[in-house]
This record gives structure tokens, C-alpha cells and sequence, in this order.
């Protein structure tokens, strides 16, 4: 039994490494099960206003979506062939970055929030993925194998000034920068499972903040930089999780037999949306945190993932 469940680790490593270089592995349909969560039939956001932006296959392929905080009114800002994945909006919420297959490569792209302008901003043979903007946007950081393993590196938000943050050989994944550019959270392979650490905005400091028996990554901070929340699947599907910034404290956030992931919070930092393949496909939820209940906002049939709240628009 150790054999075979080393061997289901192993699968699942190198499935989540191609997935991040080549967006290999996409997450299977799990069946309709029964809820542990408490899904609510109204609008749970209770008047927050925003807009969220996410991945779709709607139209035949993966393409960033626009849409409100409620699920209204999506609108496709991409409109393109290519992959186009892993939005997150700048800081004034004027721009999107994203990670586009365009090229012929996962590249880094930028593009302004109405869908005109888009422009490369890494230019590699080799891949550049999960963009991350620094609160003043200034920076992006994101992950790359450049250098024959993944790792982090940050650049200006032009595209210039390129450094390679963590140097290290075990592959380093997800950035996600601090609400007070302070700290980069991000996840890394370096003790077997993926885990999640913290470190300085130049690299140093690195610390490790989880250690669980399974993979736990994914990092997403609170908007007031006191939280992160992130996925783990020490309870076989991928659940939500909370902890402190400083890695106490961790809460379950989400009990479903299907995968719940990729963690969003809104600007007050009561609710978080996430992707959730609960209802046989997967679709975008918003949780309100004080009291659990839950609202599906996008109810396609197409898969819809990878949420980001625009914190620059009026909450």
C-alpha cells in the first residue's frame, strides 16, 4: 500500500508540474454529491460591489472573463484561440495580467481591463506562468523554468529588470504578494509535498509557514495581510483552507466531496471566491465567511475557474 501511494504522489507531482508549464492535467468533473457547506439560494455578498475576473471554456477554449461581484453581466476580454489563463488584475484595476499560450508558450501577458492592448511581457522560449502584481504596480512576479526547474522571479511591470528570487532546485510555484508589498508567499516542493512559505520581496528570508502530509499550496493573502488562505488536499479532495500569516492557526474553510480551490477574497475580507467542481463541473463560488453559506455565480455548463478580485474598483 506505502508503494502504490508513492506512486499516486509521484503522479500527482509531475501531473501538478505539467499542469503549471503547460496546462496539462485539468481538473476532471467530479459526480454530484451531497454538500457539507451551507449553499444558499440568494446572493451571499450582502451589497458588496466589484467585479471578479476568471477562466472560462464557454466559447470552445480557456479565455479570461470579466463578470460582477454577483455573476452578472461576463463578459470575454480576451477573445482569442490561445489558452489564455490565470488572470489577476492590477492594483488600479486598469490592466490584467495573464498567463497566455498565444505564442506558442505560456508567456506572461498584460492587457487592459476592456480586452484591447495585449503585449508580451517575458518574450521566452521557456515557460512563464502565474503572474502575481506587486501592491504598488511596479512589479510581477511569476513562475518560470528558465532555468531548468521552476522557480520565482519577479520583474518590472514593463517586462525589464528580471531576477531569479528563490534559486532553488526542488521548483517553487504560486506567488503571491502581501497586501503591504512585504512579503511573497508562494509554494514549493523543496520537503517532498508542496508547502507553503513566505519570504522577503528580494528573496531572502525565506520561511516555511505549513507542514502537513499533503500538498498544500496555492497561497492567497487577506486584504488586510493578517491571513492566507489556501487549497490542501490532506483530506484527499482539495479543501480551502485559513491560517494566520504567520502559519498558526489553520481553519477549514470548505467540506465538499468534490475540490474546492484557488482562493479570491473581496476587498473587506468577509468573502472569498474560489472555483468548485461540487456541481459536476467546474463553476466560480463566493463563501461569506462569518456565516458558511455559499452562492454559485457563474451555474454554466462550461468549466469556469481561477477567480481574481479587481481591488481597484469600489467596494
Amino acid at each position: 500500500m506505502r508503494r502504490d501511494a508513492t506512486r499516486r504522489f509521484r503522479r500527482r507531482r509531475l501531473c501538478l508540474l505539467l499542469a503549471l508549464v503547460v496546462g496539462a492535467c485539468q481538473d476532471s468533473p467530479a459526480g454530484p454529491g451531497g454538500r457539507f457547506d451551507q449553499l444558499s439560494p440568494r446572493f451571499a455578498l450582502g451589497g458588496v460591489v466589484g467585479q471578479v475576473a476568471f477562466v472560462s471554456e464557454r466559447d470552445g477554449n480557456a479565455e479570461i472573463y470579466v463578470m460582477n461581484a454577483d455573476g452578472s453581466s461576463p463578459t470575454n476580454v480576451t477573445n482569442h484561440l490561445a489558452f489564455d489563463v490565470e488572470p489577476v488584475w492590477s492594483p488600479n484595476g486598469k490592466r490584467i495580467a495573464f498567463r497566455s499560450h498565444r505564442d506558442g508558450n505560456p508567456e506572461i501577458y498584460v492587457i487592459d481591463a476592456d480586452g484591447s492592448g495585449p503585449t508580451n511581457r517575458t518574450q521566452h522560449p521557456d515557460a512563464d506562468v502565474q503572474p502575481a502584481w506587486s501592491p504598488d504596480g511596479e512589479k510581477i512576479a511569476f513562475a518560470t523554468n528558465r532555468d531548468g526547474n521552476l522557480e520565482i522571479y519577479v520583474m518590472n511591470a514593463d517586462g525589464t529588470g528580471l531576477k531569479n528570487l528563490t534559486q532553488n532546485t526542488a521548483g517553487d510555484v504560486e506567488p503571491a504578494w502581501s497586501p503591504d508589498g512585504t512579503k511573497i508567499a508562494f509554494a514549493t516542493f523543496r520537503h517532498g509535498a508542496l508547502e507553503i512559505y513566505v519570504m522577503n520581496p528580494d528573496g531572502s528570508g525565506q520561511t516555511r509557514l505549513t507542514k502537513s502530509a499533503g500538498d498544500d499550496n496555492t497561497p492567497a493573502w487577506s486584504p488586510d495581510g493578517t491571513r492566507i488562505a489556501f487549497n490542501t488536499n490532506r483530506h484527499q479532495d482539495l479543501e480551502l483552507y485559513i491560517m494566520n500569516a504567520d502559519g498558526t492557526e489553520e481553519r477549514r474553510l470548505t467540506q465538499s466531496p468534490g475540490d474546492d480551490s484557488n482562493a479570491a477574497w473581496a476587498s473587506s475580507g468577509k468573502h472569498i471566491f474560489f472555483r468548485t467542481n461540487r456541481d459536476g463541473n467546474d463553476e466560480i463560488y463566493v463563501m461569506e465567511l462569518a456565516s458558511g453559506v455559499l452562492t454559485n455565480l457563474t451555474q454554466h455548463v462550461a468549466h469556469d475557474f481561477g477567480p481574481a478580485w479587481n481591488k481597484g474598483k469600489k467596494k
